[in-house]
């Protein structure tokens, strides 16, 4: 496997690719991304709607999780919560915030593309109404859960789970094997979920997810009997925003820790 120090060094390389790709290209590779999370985000909602404990599905759901950034790195894609690490060779002075900033808004707006399509195609397929309706109760209601977070609780969390992210990210790097980079990237993202924390490319998929079912028809008899107040677009938006700045910080953390620890002053060494 590579040390940490290696992967710090890797990761110069690795953000420059990442900031220098065409602008069509980085698009679609994120709206990759964003799809590969929100399959495993409906992937996990599945598998999770019919357990009756609160913590057993949320461990359900946690297990089945990790298959979005398994995909995100092995088949090739751009996720706006990973290349918070991009802070690495920006602070090596071979990018610069321009590079960065221009590299978040595309892989951002494409990762929101590429989850709204999956949302879409999930609701309107009907599998909400698998399992007797089960799914399309849990995705509204967890759907609305986020939309009742105020802005400092979905800000803080939005932190912690980017830090295990950008974690994740780093350990599947150090990894010289598929095998090693899906288990080194398997329990930091398990634990993201089943403590409740934010993921802002996470939540492209279960907001909307619940937003669009919340809307037909066929489920509105399991809608009349939910709170959902609180599950609008609007909603979305101020779920979104606190949980995207803390994502930010979250990966900003990592990547400045580890660029201190393994890289600085290294040349001047």
């Amino acid at each position: 496997m590579n040390t940490p120090a290696e992967v710090a060094a890797n990761y110069i390389k690795i953000g420059i690719g990442k900031v220098k790709l065409p602008l069509g290209r980085m698009f679609v590779l994120a709206l990759m991304a964003g799809a590969f999370i929100a399959l495993a985000g409906v992937g996990a909602s599945t598998a999770a709607s019919t357990i009756e404990g609160l913590s057993a599905a949320r461990m359900v759901s946690a297990c089945v999780f990790p298959a979005g950034l398994a995909m995100v790195l092995l088949a090739g894609s751009e996720l706006f919560t990973g290349n918070a690490l991009l802070v690495i060779p920006l602070l090596e002075r071979q990018v610069t915030v321009v590079d960065i900033l221009r590299n978040w808004v595309v892989v951002y707006i494409g990762n929101l593309v590429g989850s709204l399509a999956v949302a879409a195609v999930a609701a309107y397929s009907h599998l909400p109404g698998s399992f007797g309706g089960a799914l399309a109760q849990a995705a509204m209601n967890t759907a609305a859960v986020k939309c009742s977070l105020s802005f400092g609780d979905a800000f803080l969390r939005g932190i912690a789970c980017n830090f295990l992210v950008c974690i994740a990210v780093w350990i599947a790097f150090a990894a010289k094997d598929v095998v090693g980079k899906v288990a080194g990237l398997y329990l930091p993202i398990m634990l993201f979920v089943v403590c409740g924390f934010e993921h802002s490319v996470a939540n492209m998929l279960y907001i909307p997810f619940g937003l669009f079912i919340k809307s037909m028809p066929a489920y509105a008899g399991i809608a009349g009997s939910m709170d959902l107040s609180s599950l609008t677009w609007g909603g979305f938006a101020s779920n979104l925003i606190p949980v995207t700045l803390g994502n930010i910080v979250g990966g900003l953390i990592v990547g400045i820790v580890y660029w201190y620890c393994y890289l600085k002053g290294k040349k001047e060494a």
